[in-house]
């Protein structure tokens, strides 16, 4: 029986760091918590230190210098900003026309690293936009379950709103903007769209998108997005998604709408979590 004991501690242990962040989001169900006390590890958004993680050391100095400026305005991990470091200086490299484009930016730590590296390069001349409520977020429908089914709406009880819980709250528009500022990018190139994403788009939409960035988590707004911005990412353009493999309603959008085209379309692992792919208009099936 000790023995059983020390094993499952063990499990506990290897695997208590992919699950920290749904923790602190309050997305483990009682029955996880009552098992984990019995072990003898009592598991909380106060309990769980928020450690920042290793950046890999395969990534180069000019992207971790990056990565550690923006770490505070983030929850995006470093394996995900080098990736959109680097398809940033992809996308520039390769003369890709339009604008850069994130929906869902919380405190703006993921287009900050999108400035930073485009300031790095010497190309100030691209637009970015930033599309989120910035002071709400929209409660999940049931389609939205995390990667194990447990319900999204777990991080609304009680009539919690997103600025009730400390990982989700953001603050005004105004704190956000003076973030993205902080980069020394053009101001007048920097365009921020209040609102969520079914009432700002299409009538907010940019032109044509080298990159676009969605971080919405929830089906619904990730399904809009793509209907409405995929077809505005130019032909070698890129394209993220950032909670694809852990929300499943923002994987079925994403699925469902690349099954309704006869576009193919590779979306390559960045972690358990992100995709990212380049789009060829020309492929057919």
């Amino acid at each position: 029986m000790a023995a059983r004991r020390d094993l499952v501690r063990r499990q506990v242990e290897l695997t208590v760091a992919p699950v920290a962040r749904a923790v602190r989001r309050n997305l483990l169900g009682r029955p996880v918590r009552a098992v984990l006390h019995r072990l003898g590890y009592q598991l909380s958004p106060l309990a769980v230190p928020d450690a920042p993680r290793p950046i890999p050391p395969d990534v180069d100095a000019e992207t971790a210098a990056i990565i550690e400026k923006v770490r505070p305005f983030t929850m995006t991990p470093p394996d995900r900003v080098a990736a959109l470091c680097e398809a940033v200086r992809y996308v520039v490299r390769s003369r890709i026309p339009g604008a850069i484009a994130e929906c869902g930016v919380w405190r703006g730590g993921s287009m900050m690293a999108v400035a930073l590296t485009l300031r790095s390069i010497d190309a100030t001349d691209i637009d970015l936009y930033l599309y989120d409520a910035f002071d709400k977020m929209p409660a999940p429908t049931d389609r939205d379950v995390d990667a194990w089914g447990r319900p999204a709406a777990r991080l609304f009880e009680d009539g919690q709103d997103a600025n009730a819980i400390p990982e989700l709250a953001i603050g005004p528009m105004e704190q956000v903007r003076a973030n993205v500022l902080s980069t020394g990018y053009p101001e007048e190139r920097i365009h921020f769209v209040k609102g969520f994403v079914e009432d700002t788009i299409p009538g907010q939409a940019p032109g044509p998108l080298a990159l676009l960035r969605l971080d919405t988590d929830w089906y619904e707004s990730t399904a809009h997005e793509m209907r409405h911005l995929f077809p505005l990412v130019s032909d070698g353009g890129v394209l993220i998604i950032d909670d694809y493999g852990l929300f499943r309603g923002a994987r079925d959008a994403v699925d469902e709408y690349f099954a309704s085209t006869d576009v193919p379309f590779l979306l390559n692992r960045i972690d358990f979590a992100a995709r990212i792919g380049i789009v060829h208009r020309g492929l057919r099936y």
